[in-house]
């Protein structure tokens, strides 16, 4: 049986393959944080950290990519930790306000860093991404939140988004469960940002600023937090979009800001609208 359309298939479309993989990843990044009752909007810049770390150290160090992609998450989720302690503090805008403001922050300090490749940012990075690493992690961590969800931690989780006071009151580490799904949020956009400068090969800090955010939201608001799968859905739906009406690829964000009305408006547990069912304590 020739198979050569298919391979012919992948060469052509190995981008856009790619990037529904990688956005999944982002969308699930934005998921754990929301899973929580947290509006944190810092996933582009977590994911700008893991593409610089991860390409510096393959451009710079000359380390193979089996080694640079979980040591990718390592800066995010350092960096996670450092303005968990203060931002999670905040809560609804305000922590929205202060996550974005650091992103830019960062997005400044890429600008003006010569060694990181200033305005132009890093190209030549090795094409080392392969179809599979990419799917096959979106599949791992699908399957990983969905036990999660389902267990006692799941239980917990959803208290504290429906009331983080009453929870408090059951005796919920509110504080420690935020700051987790921060850092597990950092660790999955600091690896798909390795995953993204290593298949596209160059990177720059346009790339990592509200604008992405604002995708990434409008990711898991379309597909919906009831379950892992919802803000899946909703990054392949997404990014898909744009390839099939390429004639208004331009017009990416003014869908993404009218899918986010909409969904809040029209839609507010998404496409999936499911929700688990846990087992009994």
């Amino acid at each position: 049986m020739d198979l050569s359309w298919l391979d012919d298939f992948l060469w052509t479309y190995q981008n856009v393959i790619h990037s529904v993989g990688i956005n999944g990843l982002l969308a699930l990044s934005m998921y754990v944080v929301l899973a929580v009752g947290q509006l944190s909007l810092g996933q582009a810049a977590f994911m700008g950290l893991g593409a610089y770390s991860a390409a510096l150290m393959t451009l710079k160090l000359g380390w193979p990519f089996w080694m640079v992609l979980p040591l990718s998450c390592v800066v995010p989720i350092l960096f996670a930790l450092a303005i968990g302690l203060p931002t999670l503090r905040l809560s609804g805008v305000y922590l929205a306000i202060a996550t974005v403001g650091l992103g830019e922050v960062l997005k400044a300090l890429y600008v003006n860093i010569d060694y990181v490749g200033g305005a132009l940012g890093l190209t030549g990075i090795p094409e080392a991404t392969e179809t599979w690493m990419i799917y096959g992690l979106l599949a791992l961590a699908v399957l990983a939140f969905w036990l999660v969800a389902r267990s006692g931690i799941g239980r917990a989780m959803e208290a504290i988004r429906e009331d983080e006071t009453a929870a408090r009151v059951m005796g919920v580490s509110c504080f420690r469960y935020q700051l987790g799904a921060l850092v597990v949020s950092a660790m999955l956009a600091g690896i798909a940002g390795a995953l993204e400068a290593h298949s596209t090969s160059l990177i720059s800090p346009g790339e990592f600023g509200f604008e992405p955010e604002v995708s990434i939201l409008s990711f898991a608001l379309l597909g919906g937090i009831g379950t892992p799968i919802g803000p899946v859905v909703g990054a392949f739906i997404l990014t898909l979009l744009p390839e099939l009406l390429r004639g208004m690829a331009d017009l990416r964000l003014v869908f993404n800001g009218v899918i986010i009305v909409v969904a809040v408006l029209f839609m507010p547990e998404g496409l999936v609208a499911l929700r688990l069912r846990r087992r009994s304590a």
